[in-house]
């Protein structure tokens, strides 16, 4: 046993999970409470920055493996007064989210994966799971910090397993959703949508809007 006045031998604590690493995650949006119904942004979730920016607030709950609970921040972006690229790589982010989610290849340009690829409003992103892969970005102060920018897709080799769905070789993996994939809060269209059913043209009821968080997020110069 090391000794309680030596600390040369004590094992360096890092919270960055390695670079490339999969995982399967669960979203949570944080509400920011800016609301633009012109561009379909209503129920609180949206957050706008001191720069004119707009963003989903995310947060990222690893649910199995060696990471098991642990958290991770990143940004959606919506909006940017420099330009679309920030918006362009959010709808790419949220379009690989619900392909990983729902089961779609990307290459899946049919009616029905066109129509799952479509949401009512934020509120159906809240909740979901799927496979990230994880990155390795920077804060404000120029600290390692995970990020989570694609998400993997079920013609991936690691989906399946990652995921937790049941593969069988040469037979495509059952994709049948875990005990978790419904959350509480979750209207019973997002429900059907997990079991690959299309969602009815219902609108989902959203969550209130709350106050997001504070702080000046480490894209906004």
């Amino acid at each position: 046993m090391s000794l309680w006045n030596d600390f040369n031998d004590a094992q360096s604590n890092s919270n960055v999970i390695p670079k490339g690493t999969l995982a399967k995650v669960r979203l949570t949006l944080r509400p920011g409470g800016y609301d633009d119904p012109s561009q379909g942004w209503t129920g609180g979730y949206a957050k706008r920055g001191s720069t004119g920016s707009v963003y989903l607030d995310a947060e990222y709950t690893v649910l199995e493996g060696p990471y098991a609970k642990r958290k991770i921040w990143s940004l959606i972006g919506l909006y940017s007064p420099n330009g679309p690229n920030w918006a362009n790589m959010g709808r790419s982010l949220v379009r690989g989210i619900l392909n990983s989610s729902r089961g779609l290849s990307d290459k899946d340009n049919s009616p029905e994966a066109q129509a799952r690829r479509r949401i009512n409003g934020f509120a159906d992103l809240d909740g979901l799971e799927f496979v990230a892969r994880i990155d390795v970005g920077t804060d404000t102060n120029g600290e390692d910090k995970n990020e989570i920018k694609s998400a993997v897709m079920p013609d991936h080799r690691d989906y399946a397993p990652v995921m937790g769905h049941v593969a069988v070789p040469g037979i495509a993996p059952q994709m049948q959703p875990s005990a978790t994939s419904a959350p509480q809060h979750q209207a019973p269209a997002a429900t059907s949508q997990a079991q690959g059913h299309p969602a009815p043209a219902s609108q989902p009821q959203q969550k209130p809007a709350a106050p997001g968080f504070s702080g000046r997020p480490s894209w906004a110069e």
